[in-house]
């Protein structure tokens, strides 16, 4: 091998080594690994915040926040442009179906009531997405992306469930159950604002 070529060589092995060092570090959250940051359709998304969502002493599943910038207020997360995305991973078995009704009725606590009659057909397809799922075990995960100009994609289990919901009202208002006025987890409401 020529003097140039191992130069070459050596180079190439360096920005391997670089970019193998700059992949994305990852947080734990309840022994789930959480990327802080992530490309969604070619945009830059960082981990806003995550953590634990409890029920009475119980672990029932984490979540984590990636925005394009951190914010942390809740006026902030939901003015904030771009895609944006909220991921689950169960920590326990549960109900999909009940799971989904927890869902429509975390919307109906922290939406405004003049939202619900636009936000009703995205609830109902969003119950039927659960219902289907018939059970979400321990390390399942699922999540709901907002794409301009798509809509909101619901993926369970690594799977994308029909058609986005156009309206950005509904992630809004999805976003709300976690971080609006009347949150499923105070505790977890912090530690999706990077409060935690």
């Amino acid at each position: 091998m020529t003097f140039f070529a191992m130069q070459r060589l050596l180079a190439l092995s360096a920005i391997a080594l670089a970019s193998f060092g700059a992949t994305a570090a990852q947080v734990d959250v309840a022994g789930v690994k959480l990327d802080d940051a992530i490309d969604l359709r070619g945009s830059k998304l960082l981990l806003n915040g995550a953590g634990v969502r409890y029920k009475a002493v119980f672990k029932v599943y984490t979540a984590g926040l990636y925005l394009g910038k951190k914010a942390d207020t809740v006026e902030e997360v939901l003015a904030s442009g771009g895609p944006k995305r909220i991921t689950i991973t169960m920590l326990r078995d549960i109900d999909a179906n009940e799971l989904g009704k927890l869902f429509t009725r975390g919307v109906e606590d922290n939406s405004p009531r003049s939202e619900m009659v636009q936000l009703i057909p995205g609830l109902l397809r969003m119950g039927q997405m659960f219902a289907d799922q018939k059970q979400l075990k321990a390390g399942d995960s699922f999540t709901v992306d907002w794409i301009p100009g798509s809509g909101s994609l619901v993926t369970v289990k690594g799977v994308p469930q029909g058609d986005p919901i156009k309206e950005q009202a509904f992630f809004n208002a999805l976003l709300r159950i976690w971080i609006g006025p009347s949150p499923a987890d105070y505790k977890l409401k912090d530690a999706l604002l990077g409060k935690g």
